[in-house]
């Protein structure tokens, strides 16, 4: 071999040495962050097998069954909303893909938040039925509709708009009357304190204000609205068979005398039957702490409404709700559960049913 033969075979091996050790630093980079899947070109997406994690991989040739897609978790989405950056409108990251597997939380939905940081829009929708022993509402029900939206910041921080929507009172005391009107608005923050993949295990806090925006005819919008503050985790076991989400939180009226306080404990389980079908089991502890001196009765709303009860500090409610849930795409997911209390007290919960449809970024 000529000197100037082996002259361009050693520049050529080195150049083509150096652009492979920046490839694997940009992709491992691209590793620590399950939001950079389309950092650097359209037409790349970050690998989900382990044997290759934070490697990107060409979208125009044949994908191995378990890649992450662009539209896998975005089905519903125009992709046309994400940007040279890969954030939705230039500005939101992508939800954790790395514990995709996981279920949100269904009973408890005001309050029982999703340690994951996500990009959705939840809609949901609850029937509840009103116990007929109940001195002032005498039986009926209420409905509540929703749409929860949550946006991710970074791969830890999310902005959370937790309640909305509209309710519908029909008691079953002609008295009271049948009624309807719009719910309070609580938004605020959620940030993920520990994140581990190799172990799927994560937990994160948050708060949210609660503003008094609501119709007072369905008791909302009362007093100077209320802080909610709260920490969450979640853990796969069996090799994700099985997951463990658990959650607690403060409930802590601007106003004492128009709300009363609360403190709750939630926990979901859920089992995968087959790929994509879920059976989850949930239980939630109620526990009020103060009251309010609002209402001179002695049961409170639950989740759903602040009565400000005179005689409830003590009180405690346990219910026990069992659903099922179906995956689609890579995150999105729909399901149906029925919540009913295991206690004696019931307050104004006799039964209820879940019904929602989560649709991810």
């Amino acid at each position: 071999m000529s000197w100037q033969r082996l002259r361009r075979f050693l520049l050529g091996s080195m150049t083509a040495a150096a652009l492979q050790t920046g490839s694997l630093v940009m992709a491992d980079e691209s590793a620590t962050s399950p939001f950079a899947e389309v950092k650097r070109d359209p037409f790349q997406a970050e690998s989900s097998e382990a044997a290759a994690a934070g490697k990107l991989v060409d979208l125009t040739k044949p994908l191995a069954d378990d890649d992450v897609k662009l539209t896998d978790g975005a089905n519903f989405f125009d992709t046309g909303l994400v940007a040279n950056n890969g954030r939705l409108l230039g500005l939101f990251a992508r939800s954790d893909y790395a514990f995709r597997d996981f279920i949100s939380p269904v009973s408890n939905p005001l309050f029982f938040e999703d340690p994951r940081t996500l990009t959705e829009l939840r809609i949901h929708f609850a029937n509840q039925w009103i116990p007929g022993n109940n001195p002032v509402f005498q039986g009926g029900n209420a409905q509540f509709l929703a749409a929860q939206v949550r946006v991710a910041l970074t791969e830890r921080l999310s902005i959370i708009a937790t309640k909305d929507g509209y309710l519908w009172l029909h008691p079953g005391n002609a008295a009271v009357g049948d009624r309807e009107g719009t719910a309070d608005i609580a938004a605020g923050l959620k940030y993920n304190l520990i994140r581990r993949p190799e172990t799927q295990f994560l937990y994160s806090v948050g708060a949210t204000v609660e503003l008094d925006t609501g119709a007072h005819r369905v008791f909302q919008g009362t007093g100077d609205g209320e802080f909610h503050l709260f920490n969450t985790a979640g853990k796969e076991f069996f090799g994700g068979l099985a997951h463990w989400v658990s959650g607690s939180g403060l409930r802590l009226p601007a106003d004492s005398e128009t709300r009363s306080s609360m403190f709750y404990w939630s926990n979901q389980f859920d089992v995968k039957l087959t790929e994509n079908f879920y059976f989850v089991n949930g239980l939630n502890w109620f526990h009020w702490m103060q009251p309010g001196n609002n209402l001179p009765v002695d049961f409170e709303g639950m989740d759903l409404f602040n009565l400000g009860s005179t005689g409830v500090k003590g009180n405690d409610i346990v219910t026990t709700a069992i659903g099922l849930r179906y995956r689609f795409g890579c995150m999105n997911e729909t399901g149906i559960a029925w919540e009913v209390p295991v206690t004696d007290r019931r307050d104004l919960l006799e039964s209820r049913l879940y019904v929602d449809l989560a649709i991810r970024f």
